[in-house]
């Protein structure tokens, strides 16, 4: 253990947690996570050993077969899995948000049909609110249900599905307009869907005019497969609407990316740390004029400011994870933590990169791989200019002066 990046408090059965998911980063993940990036590989064994580790059911309550753990012990596993490799955090993140929203707001013949198996790996989950015109303005969004007896039909195009091809179970956020007069607000007429599909690309065969394309071709990330999902005509039972009404997509999908949000600054967390431990040690190792690079004051002041920073982001996500535990609202320091994690970890690989030199710019060296996978960070689950937004409209909202 080192000193950075600890949390006060833990239980026995949370240090035991995390202790197993480290030792199983260190020995599973680290050794092979950059020559499986750089094929751009579907890291198959990982997923197997995390499914045996119970991950996928981390926070999926025990009468469904999951762990019933908090969202912190949740997001400290997340930190270490990042730490190793961010694409896998990433399998386990969508996943766990297409849980946590079943679990929240699914009828109880979902959540009876589809905790069980999630908590197992058996389902893994997909979730989906952007398209090819619009990302963080949700109240865009055209693809659209139509009610048809005792179905619905879905027609339009979805962007940017993390697990887009591995998942068989998709939550697709669409606009929905029955029922709601027409002036009446975006965000009201939007219903999140349950489509279970066959993994795969191409057509469906288990859900006609279901398409997923091919893998998006991205500079990091690699690994976890980012797609798009084409619509045509699909037919979805009413009775997997999330929660068995129209209307409430909206809410749902922003709950879900509540606690995305902590997820994405512990990714961060888990990237900082990876790099700054890469840089400290190369300081050590590489010589110039006569003594360790390390022992230069301008590399001793890159390893400080790296060192605080991973420290401060780390105490930020801890706090917005033990404060949507508490059951209280947390939009405010989950936008915090993912806004500063994410800007942190970008400037910590940084350093860590110029701290390698030249040899930062090498394949061979780890550093390379980090470089290309912090900017994802920057545009997940809301770019920093939408976090800043969220931030400042809820400190005016506690600081308003009256009168």
């Amino acid at each position: 253990m080192t000193r950075l990046a600890q949390t006060d408090g833990l239980t026995d059965v949370q240090q035991e947690i995390l202790s197993t998911v480290r030792s199983f980063v260190d020995k599973e993940i680290l050794p092979v996570a950059t020559e499986l990036e750089h094929r751009d590989e579907y890291p198959t064994e990982i997923v197997e050993g995390l499914k045996e580790l119970g991950i996928f059911g981390l926070m999926i309550p025990e009468e469904y077969g999951g762990l019933g753990e908090s969202l912190l012990t949740y997001a400290l596993t997340v930190e270490e899995i990042a730490r190793g490799w961010m694409s896998v955090s990433g399998i386990i993140n969508t996943h766990f948000i297409v849980a946590y929203m079943i679990a929240q707001h699914g009828t109880k013949e979902q959540k009876d049909s589809f905790l069980p198996r999630m908590a197992t790996g058996e389902v893994r989950g997909a979730f989906s609110m952007s398209e090819p015109g619009l990302g963080s303005d949700v109240s865009a969004i055209r693809t659209k249900g139509v009610r048809d007896g005792d179905d619905y039909v879905l027609n339009g195009q979805k962007m940017w599905l993390t697990n887009g091809g591995s998942a068989n179970l998709v939550a697709v956020l669409c606009r929905t307009d029955e029922g709601q007069p027409a002036d009446a607000p975006a965000h009201r007429s939007m219903t999140t869907f349950l489509i279970e599909k066959e993994p795969g690309f191409g057509p469906n065969p288990s859900v006609p005019g279901l398409t997923v394309p091919g893998k998006i071709d991205k500079m990091g990330y690699k690994g976890v497969d980012t797609t798009e999902l084409v619509l045509e005509d699909v037919r979805i039972p009413a009775d997997r609407v999330l929660g068995g009404a129209g209307g409430r997509g909206f809410y749902q999908m922003m709950d879900g990316v509540e606690v995305g949000r902590v997820n994405v600054a512990a990714r961060g967390c888990g990237v900082a740390r990876r790099a700054f431990e890469l840089g400290i040690s190369y300081a050590q190792q590489r010589h110039t004029f006569g003594k360790q690079i390390a022992q230069h004051q301008a590399i001793q002041f890159k390893l400080a400011e790296m060192g605080t920073k991973v420290e401060a982001a780390h105490q930020m996500m801890v706090n917005a994870a033990r404060k949507k535990d508490s059951g209280e609202r947390n939009d405010l320091e989950a936008g915090m933590a993912k806004y500063l994690a994410a800007e942190f970890c970008k400037e910590v690989v940084e350093d860590s990169f110029r701290i390698h030199g030249g040899y930062g710019f090498s394949k061979e060296y780890e550093i390379e791989r980090l470089y290309r996978e912090a900017p994802m960070l920057l545009i997940g689950e809301g770019t920093a200019e939408i976090q800043k937004m969220i931030i400042g409209r809820r400190l005016l909202e506690e600081y308003r002066i009256q009168g």
